[in-house]
């Protein structure tokens, strides 16, 4: 991974400022923290999901639901309040209604991702308030290649859970000014290796005094299912995986501007683990079993497929105080279906746009920045027996504006946006309307030493989602009956950070920080009650507060050909609880990492080991967790000199098969953490 703000390769002035290349800010500097993984960091960290691959970076966490559904968790924020992008737009999926939902974007095919906070997220919409994860492909082509074809190729498989992907993408120059792109990728993974239980030590003595009652009563077939059920190890059943995507694009790149569109798709089918025993407390069903899953339990399945299409149009002004118009849309057409054993249980779909106009200022103009509208519009319907959410339509209108001002040692940024939405339920027949504001500044001062002092606040405005509106009913996939409030207000959040980045002596540094304060900060809560054998969860409304800090030190002590030798720590802690001093749910413990790196020639070798500490700061109704140590190790070859585009990396995570959960995670008492994996991968560009 690298240096939050990516200090290896990005460019640096002399007073430490960063200038961040995601899409519609690469004119300006981030004064708040930027995460970026690429190059052999993509590689080697390489998952199916974006939170399981991102989990690593300070104030990064996995909402871990399942291995085929992994958000990513940011200050201990998730869902609504994370954006998740394709190179600015949305995902225009289904990943926020709920936590087994997967995000429907190929890791695989991805250049670079971005994690994005500060002011600069006001670009991206009100529900940023945690951050931005903005990942960047090459869908659209951006520039014409210098080469007859361009050519990258992705290998890899473990162990764990028998995985084999791969992946392939094509540029192809015709003429100077035309570019055909195409990339497609596929992976399979089956039931993943734990390195225990998999069930934790709280819930199997819950399992193992329901098979004693049923035992009592001459329940004697029902009792000795409760004990398999508690007693499985080694393997995590129904954590299969399997994707495949592609897409194909092109553009016209002149001197004035270009113009690109591309056309995809994304398909996946993963298992969704269910809760051992669950099954005998909703009553037994027949059929539908399979190797492997719980006598009268139905394996609960998701088949998940998006088509897709993006525009992209940049114009070129002149040398007025508008240098560029940049105009970005999306178009997603989304269907989602959850199996119980082979039958049909729910159906999503979802149909929506994104779409969004920036004039960029002059990078020499005293005031840099841009201006723009965004528009998003989303259909959102679910049919079946176990249809928790009423069909709903959400439309928004934006205006945002992001600048700064100053040069040398002194920068300040500001930004402000207003966002129009309306949602709105026809079956239900209500409707609301909500108007939000939210603003930002920051302020940084440079040494000429190269370190980046700096501050910012930021208050912003959420509009509360359907699903936090009009939930009602069981949903099987995360074993819960989910309660929605139509009456709740809009959340509005004020916050501040304060950071220093940048470089001394040896050492590269990043550390922050921060301070969230909620009004009317919306949560799902366990309420302790059942309604159809499922636990009830409400959406509540309440107060709160974020807070805590996090950071990353890199010390580099030698940087040659002949020897590269480096240390890697971070630390990361967040805190959350209501106004009344109660803790919220899932929010990550204090975890802190290390790793030593050494390199000569086209070696390079890594050890890195991570800690997650006890959480027992818990909510209502909510276990705590146990604390455990992550040991992992790996080594990368670049065979010819002549050729760096070829990369093999073989690692080993999980060095001692422990068990951990993440607290992050609704299923975290069920779905542990994967075992010993040993892994490699093989990616060439040419």
């Amino acid at each position: 991974m690298e240096l939050e703000d990516d200090v290896h390769n990005q460019q640096m002035d002399e007073f430490g400022t960063i200038i961040v290349s995601a899409q519609g800010l690469r004119e300006l500097n981030i004064l708040a923290g930027t995460s970026v993984v690429e190059g052999d960091d993509l590689q080697r960290e390489l998952e199916g999901q974006l939170g399981d691959m991102l989990e690593e970076l300070p104030g990064v966490a996995s909402s871990g639901f399942a291995p085929g559904a992994s958000r990513p968790v940011l200050r201990g924020l998730q869902g609504e309040r994370i954006r998740t992008l394709i190179d600015g737009i949305g995902a225009i999926d289904a990943s926020n209604t709920s936590a087994d939902h997967a995000v429907s974007i190929d890791p695989l095919t991805a250049e670079r991702i971005e994690v994005l906070r500060g002011p600069a997220v006001l670009l991206y919409g009100s529900q940023a308030i945690g951050g931005v994860v903005n990942v960047i492909d090459k869908r659209i082509p951006r520039r014409v290649p210098n080469e007859p074809v361009h050519i990258d190729l992705l290998a890899a498989a473990d162990s764990a859970s028998n995985l084999y992907e791969g992946a392939a993408s094509i540029d192809l120059p015709i003429g100077n000014n035309f570019v055909v792109h195409a990339d497609g990728s596929y992976r399979n993974s089956d039931d993943i290796d734990v390195g225990g239980f998999t069930v934790a030590p709280a819930l199997r003595a819950e399992i193992l005094a329901e098979a004693a009652e049923e035992q009592a009563e001459g329940e004697l077939e029902e009792a000795e299912e409760l004990r398999e059920a508690a007693e499985q190890r080694d393997v995590l059943p129904n954590s299969f995986t399997e994707t495949a995507s592609g897409n194909l694009g092109f553009s016209f790149i002149a001197p004035g501007g270009l113009i690109g569109f591309s056309a995809g798709i994304y398909d996946t089918r993963y298992g969704v683990p269910g809760r051992p025993g669950a099954g005998h407390a909703h009553g037994e069903e027949e059929g539908g079993e399979e190797e492997g899953e719980e006598e009268g339990e139905e394996r609960v399945s998701i088949d998940l497929r998006q088509y897709r299409a993006d525009l992209l149009t940049e114009v070129e002004l002149g040398d007025g105080l508008f240098e560029k118009l940049r105009v970005r849309a999306g178009y997603s057409d989304y269907t989602h279906t959850e199996f119980e054993g082979e039958e049909v249980g729910t159906v999503f779909d979802v149909q929506g746009i994104e779409a969004r106009a920036e004039l960029v200022q002059s990078r020499t103009a005293p005031v840099r920045g841009s201006v723009g509208v965004q528009y998003f519009f989303r259909d959102f319907a679910a049919v079946g027996e176990e249809a928790f959410v009423a069909p709903n339509r959400t439309e928004s209108f934006a205006l945002f504006a992001l600048q700064e001002v100053g040069s040398g040692p002194f920068e300040v940024e500001f930004g402000g946006r207003y966002e129009k939405a309306n949602i709105d339920s026809v079956p239900l027949g209500l409707s609301r309307d909500f108007d939000t504001v939210s603003g930002a500044i920051g302020v940084t001062y440079g040494t000429p030493m190269g370190l980046r002092f700096g501050a910012n606040a930021n208050y912003t405005e959420r509009a509360p989602a359907a699903e936090e509106l009009f939930s009602n009913g069981p949903h099987i996939a995360t074993q819960a009956f989910e309660i929605g409030d139509p009456n709740l207000a809009k959340e509005t959040a004020l916050g501040g950070e304060v950071f220093v980045r940048g470089n001394v002596g040896i050492a590269e540094l990043s550390l922050a920080a921060f301070y969230t304060s909620f009004d009317d900060y919306i949560f799902l809560s366990e309420t302790g009650e059942e309604e159809d054998d499922l636990p009830v969860f409400v959406y509540l409304q309440e107060d709160a507060n974020y807070y805590g800090a996090e950071g990353q030190v890199v010390l580099t002590f030698s940087d040659t050909n002949d020897l590269r030798l480096a240390t890697d720590l971070r630390a990361e802690y967040v805190r959350a609880e209501r106004d009344d001093g109660t803790d919220l749910p899932r929010i990550p413990p204090l975890s802190l990492y290390g790793a030593l790196e050494a390199g000569t020639g086209p070696f390079d070798a890594r050890i890195e080991a991570q800690w997650f500490d006890e959480q027992t700061r818990t909510a209502p109704f909510e276990t705590a967790t146990d604390d455990y140590t992550l040991v992992g190790a790996s080594v990368s070859y670049k065979p010819f000199a002549s050729r760096p585009g070829l990369t093999l990396i073989g690692s080993v995570d999980n060095i001692f098969d422990v068990v951990g959960r993440r607290h992050t995670s609704f299923t975290k008492d069920f779905v542990p953490i994967v075992g010993r994996n040993f892994r490699i991968s093989a990616r060439a560009s040419f």
